[in-house]
């Protein structure tokens, strides 16, 4: 597998990948458990679940003229996000986490 970045002049990066495998060898010789990543849960994406419904929420049906518009908005949003924001959204992870363990991988109810 590759992963090719290219612009109107040509290729800028072309990374052929091989650190796969390279971290799963690590991975095995230090002996960590490797986890596998849970089918599609939004709940369980640190963005998805705690970050992106309130950023919804809070642009709601606002429109901007430019892109500078929105960006000065978003800088606001995130400045004014309280410390316990993150805090509470980590702990929730933590909790969401431990349950999709403890279900084999499964769905975990809200």
């Amino acid at each position: 597998m590759a992963t090719v970045f290219w612009d109107a002049k040509g290729v800028i990066l072309l990374d052929i990948l091989p650190q796969a495998n390279l971290t799963q060898q690590w991975l095995q010789r230090y002996g960590w458990e490797i986890l596998l990543y849970p089918a599609h849960s939004p709940d369980l994406a640190p963005s998805d679940f705690h970050l992106f419904g309130p950023l919804k929420r809070h642009l709601g049906s606002m429109a901007f003229e430019t892109e500078d518009d929105l960006i000065s908005e978003l800088r606001n949003w995130f400045d004014n996000l309280d410390v316990d924001f993150f805090r509470v959204g980590i702990n929730s992870l933590l909790s969401r986490w431990q349950k999709c363990i403890d279900l084999h991988r499964d769905y975990v109810a809200k």
